[in-house]
């Protein structure tokens, strides 16, 4: 018998006990880029990972191997700025190791060393100027912010460059209750697919939602589905000319209050880019360095076999829900439009709720 799902309390990753999510992000000036932090529980959080993206830009990822040593990381970086924005890392790490949070080398108070492992996207030149990226101040300033409140979606943090099949792409996030153990997905949209049904002009991700959750949504009128298709159209063509708007990654975090090994987190991670595919299509492209992390903060049970099975089946749902709402809550900012601009038709009473 499957077991019902429901959401949590705020949809939501912070839904998860234990976990603080921070943005940071500037805006004008050349600027359009950001930082997203997860920060573990004090004592650390077992994790594993799944990269299937053709250029993907990472941190940390190889400590996660279940063969290797550390069992626990202190938190996740999602970040803009390609290559350049994994400095913001090091500003995060350095928050953790002022706490005294981090793996012990010594035999000295403060002798640790915080395990962050991170994900970039591509977002260089969006805002205007190319080298416009985050450093180890926005690192800094996304740890600082982090709270257990309700993650704030949208053109926000890693999500601010986000572009996804030539539409606003930004910050999702969504959970799942099942099998007494909550599990939460945080999806920051930016891939060169699309999440755009071309026949209808609908999201490829609220056909899975929960109970009650897109309510209100309608396929958009004609003229408003032919806008958003020919805006999906414009990555495709930037590739063909092997230019800069063909790169992008969609990354993300899934988290659950079970009790996880980290052979069992490397499956949450890989479940994970499942509910990426049924969202964004194509995924995993050589232009996308698509890359999911997955947490699990143990505070709840461990699972036999068919409840850890639950819990995958509601997580691989959660990613792709939380992939819908990153597209719905985005904004448009400059020749970037959003889903809910292009298509007011299909959001409106939506947006009402």
């Amino acid at each position: 018998m499957t077991s019902p799902v429901r959401p949590g309390p705020s949809n939501t990753l912070t839904d998860v006990a234990g976990l603080r999510v921070g943005h940071h992000q500037r805006i004008g000036d050349g600027w359009l880029t950001g930082t997203t932090v997860v920060v573990a529980p004090p004592g650390g959080a077992v994790a594993g990972v799944d990269v299937r993206g053709g250029g993907p830009g990472t941190h940390e990822t190889d400590v996660l191997d279940p063969r290797n040593l550390v069992e626990r990381v202190h938190a996740i970086v999602l970040g803009g700025g390609s290559a350049y924005g994994l400095a913001a890392v090091a500003g995060v790490m350095d928050r953790l190791a002022d706490a005294g949070i981090g793996f012990p080398v010594g035999t000295e108070p403060g002798q640790v060393v915080p395990i962050v492992p991170a994900a970039v996207l591509f977002d260089l030149g969006r805002g205007g100027d190319f080298r416009a990226t985050p450093g180890p101040a926005f690192g800094a300033a996304a740890y600082d912010a982090a709270t257990d409140d309700p993650v704030a979606l949208g053109t926000i943090g890693a999500g601010t460059g986000a572009v996804a099949g030539g539409i606003k792409g930004g910050i999702g996030s969504a959970s799942a209750v099942v099998a007494g153990v909550t599990v939460g997905a945080l999806a920051v949209v930016n891939a060169v697919g699309s999440t755009v049904d071309p026949t209808t002009g609908e999201l490829y991700g609220t056909r899975f939602g929960l109970a009650g959750e897109f309510d209100g949504l309608r396929p958009p009128d004609q003229r408003e589905r032919t806008a958003a298709l020919e805006a999906a159209q414009a990555p495709a063509a930037a590739a063909g000319r092997g230019v800069a708007e063909s790169f992008h990654t969609t990354i993300g975090v899934l988290a659950t209050d079970a009790t996880l090994t980290k052979a069992q987190c490397q499956k949450l991670a890989g479940i994970g880019h499942d509910g990426m595919a049924r969202a964004i299509r194509p995924v995993h492209s050589m232009f996308d360095g698509d890359t999911v992390f997955a947490l699990a903060s143990c505070a709840g049970p461990s699972l036999d076999p068919p409840a850890f099975n639950a819990v995958l089946a509601a997580a691989a749902d959660a990613f792709t829900r939380a992939v819908a709402h990153g597209i719905l809550a985005a904004d448009s900012v400059g020749r970037h439009h959003a889903y809910a601009d292009l298509c007011p038709s299909a959001v409106q009473q939506w947006r009402r709720r």
